[in-house]
């Protein structure tokens, strides 16, 4: 059984709730800006290189997806700030942020450094730490971990990816 916080503000009430909801966009989409420009510089030249799965998306798809999912993100954050006293909520939001630093950690390991290993393994903590993070938020609001499941199953779709990219270009003697 999840113990869950008692609301601290019905509705959004103040403008103190609605500038805390613009702070966590701009965290999350922050986030996602500097990944994307880390990634930016890969994606003309070194990317297009590289053998990939048949199921890998066109490149125009990633842009948008990432934006949803951290606007998705975001409001998952506020709405566990929202609703929990701090002493509750620090843990899941600390949680919360460090999935987030992780998140960027890939894009640096894959584009910026390009060492697809090393990619796997950031991924694959990006996504125990997004399952904790679910798993805490659950715990204080039931939709707030609804909200990250669409970017469970992205990045369980771009471990999958990665891995097969992984596989393709280090070990398939190309």
């Amino acid at each position: 059984m999840s113990v869950q916080a008692s609301s601290r503000r019905p509705g959004l009430g103040t403008g103190r709730d609605l500038l805390a909801l613009v702070l966590f966009a701009g965290l999350c989409l922050g986030a996602g800006a500097l990944g994307a420009s880390v990634t930016a510089t890969s994606v003309a030249t070194w990317y297009p290189t590289l053998a990939k799965p048949s199921f890998n998306p066109p490149n125009a798809i990633f842009g948008p997806v990432w934006t949803a999912l951290y606007v998705l993100m975001a409001v998952a954050a506020w709405r566990v700030w929202r609703k929990a006293d701090w002493d509750t909520a620090r843990g899941p939001l600390a949680v919360f942020a460090l999935q987030l630093a992780v998140n960027l950690g890939w894009s640096v390991a894959f584009f910026g450094l390009r060492e697809i290993g090393l990619a796997v393994a950031v991924i694959l903590a990006l996504d125990l730490l997004v399952l904790a993070t679910a798993l805490l938020f659950r715990r204080i609001d039931r939709w707030a971990a609804l909200l990250l499941v669409p970017y469970l199953a992205w990045i369980a779709f771009a471990t999958v990816l990665n891995v097969a990219i992984w596989r393709l270009n280090y070990f398939s003697g190309s």
